[in-house]
């Protein structure tokens, strides 16, 4: 079973951050021109939460806040959960499905490099399973042509 470090290599891409000062308008355009559903909120590279389409749903559109004027700061997750380069897929997975979540820092030493979601999961978690299927069917074939 792979873990973090293995899922992130296999599929590379720069974390997006934004600041805790930055406007919840210029959070949801960055989330939308990136096609990623959250974002890690840094500090002098101190992550100190994420804000992801969820907050910006419940936190400041359901209760008619102005996105222009609402800091990601105010309404972010704060401390949110880490997962280390060296986590399982199942830890992850686990971790996701208990706490309800679809995205999770990955920490390193006190730095973040990366952040893993459920796509990134399900996808490693396919991958796993087109293999699995490849060998068996080689093994099949080898099997009954002797």
């Amino acid at each position: 079973m792979s873990n973090v470090a293995a899922i992130l290599q296999a599929h590379p891409r720069p974390v997006i951050t934004v600041s805790p000062q930055a406007s919840t308008i210029h959070a949801a355009q960055l989330m939308n021109g990136e096609h990623i559903g959250a974002l890690v909120v840094v500090d002098n590279q101190r992550v100190l939460g994420i804000f992801t389409e969820r907050d910006m749903l419940n936190r400041v559109v359901a209760i008619n806040k102005d996105p222009a004027k609402t800091t990601v700061g105010d309404v972010m997750t704060r401390e949110p959960i880490c997962a280390r380069p060296d986590s399982t897929r199942a830890e992850c997975e686990a971790v996701m499905r208990r706490r309800r979540i679809r995205h999770l820092p990955v920490i390193d030493d006190g730095e973040l490099v990366g952040m893993i979601s459920v796509h990134d999961l399900l996808e490693d978690m396919a991958h796993e399973q087109a293999e699995t299927i490849h060998t068996l069917y080689d093994f099949m074939n080898v099997a009954w042509s002797e």
